[in-house]
C-alpha cells in the first residue's frame, strides 16, 4: 500500500521524477496514443506514404471532420494518433514553423529540422509545471532535395527516424507486419500497398475506402497529395483487401458500441 501511495504522489506532478527515474505523466500520454486508431508511414525510394484508420463512429458524422492526415507544407505530410485536439495544436505549430522558415530563408524547411522543432516544443511540456504532455504521436513524412524522410514524434519529445512505422492501436501487430514485408526496393505504389495491407492485417484483412485516409509525398514532384475514395478503392481492389458491404455493416455496428472516446483518434 505504501508503494502505491508513493507512485500516486509522483504521478501528480509532471516535473517530478520517481525514484526509479520515470515520469509517469509522460507514460500516461503514451497510453493515450495507444488508444487512438492506427496510423502508418512507409518510406520508399520514390516518396513517402501515410495511411490512417479513419473509423467513423456514427453515420450522422461528417467524414470530412475526421482529420488524421494533414498537410504541413507543400512537401510535408503529417499523420497523427492520440488526442485529436493535441494533434491540431502541434499541426498548427508545424505550419507556422514551415512558413517562418520560408519567409526567413527563402527555402522550404527540412523534414529533420521541422521534426526537431516540434519535439523541442513537446519536450517543454514535460518539464514545466502547470501543463501536461501532449497525448499524441505524429508521423512526419516529406521530401528534401529529392530524398524521402520519415520521422516519429513521441510524447516525451524524442524524435525517431524510420523506414516504416506504425503508431496508435495495434502498433505491435502492424509493426511486425511491416518488418516482415518491408523492402528497400519498394516504389511509391508498393509503399501504398504495404501500408494498406498492414492496416488490413489488424482489421480482418479488409478495409472500406471511406474508413481509410491515404496520402503520398512524391520524390520527383516533392508535392503532398491526398488520395480520394476512388483512388483508395482501386488500391484496395488491386491488393484484394476491399471490404464487402456486409463487412462494412458489421464494422459500423462494432464502432457504435466501442467505448473509446471520440476525442481519441
Amino acid at each position: 500500500m505504501q508503494g502505491q501511495n508513493q507512485q500516486q504522489a509522483y504521478d501528480r506532478g509532471i516535473t517530478i521524477f520517481s525514484p526509479d527515474g520515470r515520469l509517469y505523466q509522460v507514460e500516461y500520454a503514451r497510453e493515450a496514443v495507444k488508444r487512438g486508431t492506427a496510423s502508418i508511414g512507409v518510406r520508399t525510394s520514390d516518396g513517402v506514404v501515410l495511411a490512417v484508420d479513419k473509423r467513423i463512429r456514427s453515420p450522422l458524422m461528417e467524414r470530412s471532420s475526421v482529420e488524421k492526415i494533414h498537410k504541413a507544407d507543400d512537401h510535408i505530410g503529417i499523420a497523427s494518433a492520440g488526442h485529436v485536439a493535441d494533434a491540431r495544436q502541434l499541426i498548427d505549430f508545424a505550419r507556422r514553423r514551415a512558413q517562418i522558415n520560408q519567409l526567413r530563408y527563402g527555402e522550404p524547411i527540412g523534414i529533420e529540422t521541422l521534426t526537431k522543432e516540434i519535439t523541442d516544443h513537446i519536450q517543454q511540456y514535460t518539464q514545466v509545471g502547470g501543463a501536461r504532455p501532449f497525448g499524441v504521436a505524429l508521423i512526419i513524412g516529406g521530401i528534401v532535395d529529392g530524398e524521402p524522410r520519415l520521422y516519429e514524434t513521441d510524447p516525451s519529445g524524442t524524435p525517431y527516424e524510420w523506414k516504416a512505422l506504425s503508431v496508435g492501436a495495434d502498433r505491435a501487430d502492424t509493426r511486425e507486419y511491416l518488418e516482415e514485408h518491408y523492402s528497400e526496393d519498394l516504389d511509391l505504389d508498393g509503399g501504398v500497398g504495404l501500408a494498406l495491407e498492414a492496416l488490413a492485417s489488424v482489421n480482418d484483412d479488409a478495409l472500406a475506402p471511406e474508413a481509410v485516409g491515404l496520402a503520398t509525398v512524391d520524390a520527383e514532384t516533392e508535392q503532398f497529395t491526398e488520395l480520394d475514395d476512388d483512388e483508395t478503392e482501386a488500391y484496395l481492389v488491386e491488393h484484394d483487401i476491399l471490404a464487402s458491404e456486409d463487412e462494412d455493416d458489421e464494422t459500423a455496428e462494432t464502432d457504435e458500441t466501442d467505448d473509446t472516446e471520440d476525442t481519441e483518434e
